[in-house]
């Protein structure tokens, strides 16, 4: 009986940490190789048009990560069709070569600003779509996947006043 309080109440402490969290989702990336073809979809229901929020591009990536600067092309369908591209850049290591993000093993966590302060002001789904687009010299085609990548992440907090 104590033991079932106490794995609740740890539950809900965790859970309750993390209040201005409106969408935290990761997926994996087969071997660890991200293929430009291999475009990363979310759909978020939105139903607070007044609120604003925070968007976030999550990213693992190992010490097979071959790039210190890694470019993502971010789409954002609205629940009306209408839809934005963006083409964003981040630094993935420090001037020395360290990795930057979070994490004590050979796997760092880097949590990537998209959108800032932005209202859905349309009720309904929004489809966010990632797809990768480092090119080496030799691969303007595109045809060698993004190594060293193990997760893509989106995540929307709310920003609380």
């Amino acid at each position: 009986m104590i033991k079932n309080f106490v794995l609740i109440a740890f539950v809900l402490l965790l859970t309750s940490c993390d209040s201005n969290r409106m969408f935290d989702r990761y997926v994996p990336i087969p071997n660890h190789e991200w293929a430009s073809e291999n475009n990363i979809e979310f759909e978020v229901k939105a139903s607070d048009t007044i609120a604003k929020h925070n968007v976030f591009i999550q990213l693992r990536n190992t010490d097979d990560f071959e790039f210190s600067t890694l470019f993502i092309i971010g789409k954002i369908k609205f629940p009306n069709g209408t839809q934005v591209i963006d083409t964003l850049e981040y630094e993935m290591a420090d001037v020395q070569g360290r990795w930057l993000g979070s994490g004590y093993t050979s796997v760092k966590e880097n949590k990537l600003f998209y959108k800032e302060n932005i209202q859905f002001n349309q009720s309904g789904t929004y489809t966010f779509n990632l797809r990768q687009a480092t090119r080496k010299m030799a691969d303007l085609e595109g045809k060698n996947p993004l190594k060293g990548v193990s997760d893509v992440g989106l995540r929307i907090e709310k920003i609380l006043k």
